[in-house]
C-alpha cells in the first residue's frame, strides 16, 4: 500500500491529500474554503460542494499517481442525520447562537461531567444540545430519521454505503460518550435516540470498498478500501501514540489549538475553563485542553502579513506590550473576559509577536490545567511560528519538538491504513535555548491575566 488519499475536512478548510505510506509524507494537497451556508433550515456546512471537490480530487490524484487506499478525519462537534431514503440532513454549523435557546431545558437531559468528561459549551458545541435543539424545532424530523452518524463517517458513508460513527468523534464533548465505559452516555437515552445512532467502530478498522459505480465513475481501483476514519485532532495525535513513550503531550494548532497530555499528572479538570476528555484511537480517555488559537490569530492578525522582526520583539519585551485574553469569550480557559492591550500605541509588528507570545501562554495555560509532563510536540501552523514555539519553549523546560509533518492530521489518518508497528520519526527537536527575557515576560503575563480575574 503506497498511496493512500485522505480526505481532511477542518472547520475553515476542506483538504484532500494524498500520503506516500513509505516515509509518511504527503506528494499533493488542494484545498477549498469550507464555507457556512447561511439559509433555511439552519445555518450549515455545503456538504454537495465539499463532495464534489472530494470526488474530483480523487480522481484526480488517480489519474496522477495512483490510491492504494482512502482515510478520512473531520472537526468534531459534528454529526450528520440521515433520512429514510439516504439522503442528508442538513449538517448544523456548531457555532450556530440559536441552539442556546433551549439550554436550560437541554441542561435537565445532558449526563453529568463526571460520566462524560464533557463540559456544558455554547451554541452547539455539545453535539447533543443539536440533536435536542434540531429535534425540538423540527419535530418532523424524528420521523423522518433513520439513523445518525459522526461526521468522519459521512463520507465513508457516500462512498461505500457502509454507516457507522467512531469513538474518538463522540468522545469529542459531545455529551454523548462515556470514555470510562466505552459506551453511550445516558444523554443518549434521554433524547431517545439510541437505537438511531450508527455502530461505533475502531477508527483503524476497513468501514468497506468504493462503490463499484463510484470507482467506475471516478476511475478508482475496484475494491478500494475506506477506513472508518477518526476526528481531526485525534489524527495529530495518533502518530505520536504509536512512536513515543512516557509522558508527552501534543499541541494540535489549527482552527481550534488543542492541548493533549499522556501519562501527565492526575489533576481535577475544570469544565468552566474549557478543560474536558478526549477519546485517542485506541480509545483510552485524554485529558485536554483548549482554546480558538487559530481564530484568534486571524482576528488580530486581520489579513496582515506576518512579518516580524527582532527589533519588534526587543520592544515588546522593554515595554511590556501584553495581549490578553480573551479574544474569543465563549471558549477556552479564560471564558467571558473581554480582551484588553496592555499599551495603547502599537505597530503592527509588535502586535504580531505579542499576538503569537499570547498564543503560546494560552497553550501553556491548557497544558498546566490538565497536568502536562514530558515534552511538548507542537502540530500544525503554529510549528511554523518561531516566535510561538519560542515562548513555548522557554516555559516548557521539558523540551519542545515540533512534527516532521506539515499536516499532522493528514498523516495520522493515513497511519490507520498501516500496521501499528510501522513507525516513523514523527517529531524533531525544536532548537532552543535558555531565555530568561522571554521567561520574565510570561511571569508578567501571568500576573496581569490573574490581577484581571
Amino acid at each position: 500500500m503506497s498511496h493512500i488519499a485522505v480526505i481532511d475536512i477542518g472547520k475553515t478548510n476542506a483538504k484532500l491529500a494524498l500520503v506516500n505510506s513509505v516515509g509518511l509524507h504527503e506528494i499533493a494537497v488542494i484545498t477549498q474554503p469550507n464555507h457556512v451556508v447561511d439559509s433555511p433550515p439552519w445555518p450549515h456546512f455545503d456538504l454537495a460542494g465539499i463532495w464534489v471537490f472530494i470526488q474530483n480530487g480523487l480522481a484526480q490524484f488517480q489519474k496522477q499517481y495512483g490510491i492504494d487506499a482512502i482515510s478520512v478525519t473531520t472537526h468534531g462537534a459534528s454529526i450528520v442525520l440521515i433520512g429514510q431514503n439516504g439522503e442528508a440532513f442538513p449538517m448544523l454549523d456548531y457555532e450556530y447562537s440559536a441552539v442556546n435557546s433551549l439550554s436550560d431545558n437541554y441542561a435537565q437531559l445532558r449526563a453529568d461531567f463526571s460520566q462524560t468528561g464533557s463540559p456544558h459549551l455554547p451554541n452547539g458545541l455539545n453535539i447533543g444540545a443539536q440533536l435536542h435543539w434540531m429535534l425540538t424545532t423540527d419535530p418532523m424530523i424524528r420521523r423522518h430519521l433513520a439513523s445518525i452518524v459522526t461526521y468522519p463517517q459521512y463520507w465513508g458513508y457516500l462512498l461505500t454505503g457502509e454507516r457507522a460513527s467512531d469513538f474518538t468523534s463522540l468522545g469529542c464533548h459531545s455529551d454523548l460518550w462515556n470514555p470510562y465505559a466505552r459506551d453511550f452516555a445516558t444523554t443518549l437515552d434521554a433524547l431517545g435516540l439510541r437505537s438511531c445512532f450508527a455502530p461505533v467502530r475502531r477508527p483503524d478498522e476497513i468501514l468497506g470498498e468504493v462503490k463499484p459505480a463510484l470507482a467506475q465513475k471516478l476511475g478508482l481501483p475496484a475494491h478500494l478500501p475506506v477506513m472508518v476514519g477518526i476526528h481531526d485532532s485525534n489524527a495529530s495525535l495518533y502518530p505520536h501514540l504509536l512512536s513515543q513513550s512516557g509522558s508527552f503531550s501534543v499541541v494540535s494548532s489549527g482552527t481550534w489549538t488543542i492541548a493533549m497530555a499522556i501519562n501527565g499528572s492526575k489533576l481535577a479538570l475544570d469544565p468552566d475553563r474549557d478543560s474536558l476528555i478526549n477519546v485517542n484511537a485506541l480509545g483510552h480517555p485524554v485529558p485536554t485542553a483548549r482554546f480558538m488559537g487559530g481564530r484568534e490569530f486571524d482576528l488580530i492578525q486581520k489579513g496582515r502579513i506576518y512579518a516580524p522582526t527582532k527589533s519588534d520583539e526587543q520592544s515588546v519585551l522593554e515595554k511590556g506590550i501584553f495581549l490578553l485574553p480573551a479574544i474569543e469569550a465563549a471558549t477556552g480557559p479564560f471564558q467571558g473576559r473581554m480582551t484588553t492591550w496592555s499599551v495603547t500605541k502599537r505597530s503592527a509588528g509588535e502586535e504580531s509577536v505579542a499576538l503569537s507570545f499570547y498564543l503560546a501562554l494560552m497553550t501553556r495555560t491548557c497544558l498546566d490545567l490538565i497536568g502536562a509532563r514530558g515534552p511538548v510536540i507542537v502540530e500544525g501552523p503554529f510549528a511554523n511560528n518561531d516566535e510561538y514555539l519560542r515562548m513555548l519553549s522557554a516555559l516548557s523546560p521539558d523540551g519542545l519538538l515540533t512534527s516532521v509533518s506539515h499536516t499532522g492530521t493528514s498523516i495520522g489518518a493515513a497511519m490507520l491504513c498501516l500496521p501499528q508497528h510501522k513507525q516513523a520519526a514523527t517529531a524533531q527537536t525544536y532548537a532552543c535555548k535558555d531565555e530568561p527575557a522571554l521567561q520574565a515576560y510570561g511571569a508578567a503575563w501571568r500576573l496581569a491575566v490573574e490581577s484581571g480575574l
